[in-house]
């Protein structure tokens, strides 16, 4: 199982890598638009093998709970992986712009610290309502024990990450040079 995971986190960025290609190397636009369009039939892929090997008796295991999470911030990171891939290699092959820099200080670094807390959020709650799922369709308590700790753990790294992402909205990050002198 856990070699599959790894096969799709391949098989995604060889998508990625296919479409970006074809839409700025080979000016296949269509063909660039469909490889891309195809990447999120991989979270389905893995979906599809994760019941299987559940429903063939396996007992849930971190490799199953992995799965979910995979799917989990393949959804809510996917689009976003894949623009930022393609920023960079239109910059790189087809002379499009820079990308732009992230704010490293005050609000607007604070703003987005807070997103990417929503965005740990959906995908903490995808992947979590897929864990659940799995463990009501197996149901039996001791072969899915496992995954009701991946979702106990996930649960407080979820809470750390509130923690450290509005921390800077109370305590925003400045500059050096804009600190405050005696």
């Amino acid at each position: 199982m856990a070699a599959f995971i790894i096969g799709c986190e391949v098989a995604f960025w060889v998508f990625v890598l296919a479409g970006l290609v074809c839409r700025y190397l080979l000016k296949l636009r269509a063909a660039g638009a469909a490889l891309l369009f195809c990447t999120p039939l991989i979270d389905v892929a893995l979906l599809v093998a994760t019941a299987i090997d559940l429903r063939g008796g396996a007992e849930a295991d971190f490799t199953h709970g992995l799965a979910a999470i995979y799917i989990g911030v393949s959804i809510v990171y996917g689009h976003s992986m894949i623009r930022w891939a393609d920023v960079r290699f239109a910059q790189r092959f087809a002379g499009g712009p820079a990308p732009a820099k992230p704010a490293k200080y005050g609000e607007e670094h604070a703003r987005r610290e807070r997103q990417g807390w929503f965005r740990h959020l959906a995908a903490w709650a995808i992947g979590c309502a897929i864990l659940y799922g799995m463990t009501v369709w197996i149901d039996a308590a001791d072969r899915t024990q496992s995954l009701v700790q991946i979702i106990r753990g996930w649960s407080g790294v979820l809470g750390i990450d509130f923690l450290i992402s509005f921390s800077y909205t109370l305590f925003p990050r400045r500059r050096k040079d804009s600190a405050r002198t005696p």
